[in-house]
């Protein structure tokens, strides 16, 4: 029987630049191994901890898939939570270096399996690239940032309508629905932070609906930007992680470190989730409670209206900034494609099947110990 497959992100093309949760991924006391892939673009870090994963997942691990936000379809690591193994990519943007070298962390070199000589003969043409690509990135974070300050002034209007009373109260009713007969513990739970939707080069992605697919109670509220959502989910958020329940929280890619969009608390079988026109919960699965919040039915419809045609005008040009991001996204991953092909036909790729039986036999090891 296969392992349960997730889906997110650990990381984002942000107003701010890459922003990284990579230090959410596994924590170092609750890990048995963390296996670091260094290596150039083109080496296969996606497509051998994709194998690998789909290997573990075959012979019935639970296992996280961690996606790539500058090419959704790449891998940034893969996670088995369960047995503590993970892997990680550990090249630029984000770069990660061992903490505890040989007691937890293992350096992968895939460098090992290349060709030196023929990948430096194109010295000049990947140094050239590799400027290009900073460049282009550079410019997605300025339109990104561009689209922060049209979200901003949504959410000022939106906010500026609502009761705070209102979202203060929806907060407190599901913590007292969904925790009030649960008697504070002496630990607190473990936060941790990731994406489940990215501005990646294929448009804005969504993870969601799977995330949520197999927990037995959700939450959807129902609201524009700026409606409070945030409010909601970090109150409940810290409710459950003081009652000693383990908490996973996705964070909006235009504001990484302040808007909690989606909630998932494990072991209650509890999420709760922020439907809008980028990102909405997918469909119904079987034997799963929706229960449906919609805050757009507390807005005072007088004021709201003599702003609407500001929300929407600010709307309309944050889709734009945010579409202009992805098409440079896109000219980004072609010129990485590019800069794969220089790097490509000088590896070892034939070698890569007995790393791979050798990762999967410890990782199997310590599954058993």
């Amino acid at each position: 029987m296969n392992g349960v497959a997730r889906h997110y992100f650990p990381g984002n093309n942000t107003p701010g630049g890459f922003f990284s949760y990579y230090h959410f991924i596994l924590d170092q006391k609750e890990a048995k191994r963390i296996f670091v892939l260094k290596g150039g673009p083109g080496t296969g870090k996606s497509s051998l901890m994709k194998r690998i994963g789909e290997t573990m997942l075959a012979e019935g691990y639970n296992v996280d898939f961690l996606h790539c936000s500058s090419a959704s379809e790449s891998l940034d690591g893969i996670l088995m939570r369960d047995i503590g193994v993970a892997m990680v990519d550990g090249t630029a943007p984000h770069v990660i270096d061992p903490i505890n070298p040989g007691a937890v962390d293992v350096i992968i070199n895939l460098g090992d399996y290349w060709n030196e000589s023929g990948i430096s003969a194109n010295r000049k043409t990947i140094i050239e690239t590799n400027e290009k690509i900073g460049s282009i990135f550079a410019g997605v974070y300025h339109y990104l940032m561009a689209a922060e300050s049209m979200y901003d002034n949504i959410a000022r209007i939106n906010s500026s309508v609502l009761s705070p009373s209102v979202i203060n109260g929806i907060a407190m009713d599901i913590v007292h629905d969904e925790m009030g007969c649960e008697a504070s513990r002496l630990h607190t739970g473990k936060f941790r932070k990731f994406f489940a939707s990215a501005v990646t080069p294929e448009g804005l992605r969504s993870f969601l609906p799977g995330l949520i697919n197999r927990y037995a109670k959700v939450y959807v509220i129902k609201a524009e930007i700026g409606a409070g959502t945030e409010a909601i989910t970090t109150k409940i958020a810290e409710a459950a992680a003081s009652r000693g329940f383990d908490v996973e929280a996705f964070y909006c890619p235009l504001k990484p470190e302040e808007k909690l969009e989606h909630l998932l608390i494990p072991q209650l079988s509890l999420a709760v989730v922020t439907s809008n026109s980028y990102h909405g919960p997918g469909p119904v699965s079987n034997e799963q409670e929706r229960i449906e919040i919609d805050l757009l039915g507390n807005v005072n419809k007088t004021d709201y209206s003599l702003l609407q045609d500001m929300v929407s005008d600010s709307s309309r040009r944050m889709e734009e900034l945010i579409d202009q991001a992805v098409n440079y996204l896109k000219k980004a991953k072609e010129e990485h494609d590019y800069l794969e092909s220089f790097y490509i036909p000088h590896m070892e790729f034939h070698k890569y099947d007995e790393l791979q039986r050798g990762i999967e036999d410890r990782i199997r090891s310590y599954a058993d110990n």
